[in-house]
């Protein structure tokens, strides 16, 4: 069942968002989320990434050979990541500076790569632009939310404009055990919330690999049937 431009968009916004559901990009998102403009640079210069490399892989998905296909596709975002780095470096060196080694590691963000092999390298240049974008903007709402809280709750500002007065801070909030906190936060909510809805948190590989959470509404039946199989049988198993 062939699925709709909309759904691949909104997939890595909601049923498949990157952070809080396939849990990839997090270190990113623990480090940056400080400040709500590092957080947004952070996201913009990840989708930007996603974008443009999903595009380029799809193009040459029938060039690449199988065997090299990995390292061609790191090639591929590490082009897109140095471009990001020289404009950030030229443009903004606040945010150049803010973002600091982050930016570079992109490259190797699990992210980045992982949507141009389950993805990009198998579709076509336009759904492959769509699950880019959506991928980016599920990740930039997730670090962008957490940051939101960071800031305000640990430094009393929201992008650099005093909102708490001085001393009603909680400063590690802004420290590393508070990113760890805001994220948990944020998974937990996310469990409440599909808690709320009757749909349970899975986080497992199935669908033959192209989904991390089959119960939460697969829209391929076929894949989905497949997945509570193998469900089914750990259950027996126990």
């Amino acid at each position: 069942m062939k699925t709709s431009k909309w759904k691949i968009f909104t997939n890595g916004i909601f049923k498949e968002n990157p952070v809080l559901i396939l849990l990839l990009g997090c270190c990113s998102v623990l480090a940056i989320s400080v400040t709500v403009s590092g957080a947004l640079g952070m996201g913009a210069a990840l989708t930007f990434v996603l974008v443009c490399s999903n595009i380029v892989v799809s193009l040459l998905r029938k060039i690449i050979p199988d065997k090299v296909r990995i390292p061609c596709f790191i090639v591929v975002i590490a082009t897109f990541v140095t471009l990001v780095e020289m404009i950030v470096h030229a443009f903004l060196p606040a945010l150049y500076e803010s973002l600091g080694i982050f930016l570079s590691l992109i490259v190797v963000n699990c992210i980045v790569l992982g949507r141009a092999e389950m993805f990009a390298s198998k579709n076509g240049v336009f759904d492959s632009l769509l699950d880019g974008l959506g991928m980016g903007i599920g990740y930039t709402i997730v670090i962008g939310g957490i940051a939101v809280i960071r800031e305000l709750v640990g430094s009393g500002t929201l992008l650099g404009a005093r909102i708490i007065p001085e001393g009603y801070q909680i400063g590690i909030i802004t420290q590393t055990p508070g990113g760890f906190f805001m994220f948990g936060a944020a998974i937990a909510l996310l469990v409440w919330a599909l808690g709320k809805k009757g749909k349970k948190f899975d986080p497992r590989i199935g669908c033959d690999g192209c989904c991390g959470n089959c119960n939460l509404g697969c829209d391929n039946k076929e894949d989905n049937a497949k997945a509570q199989a193998v469900i089914a049988k750990e259950a027996e198993a126990k």
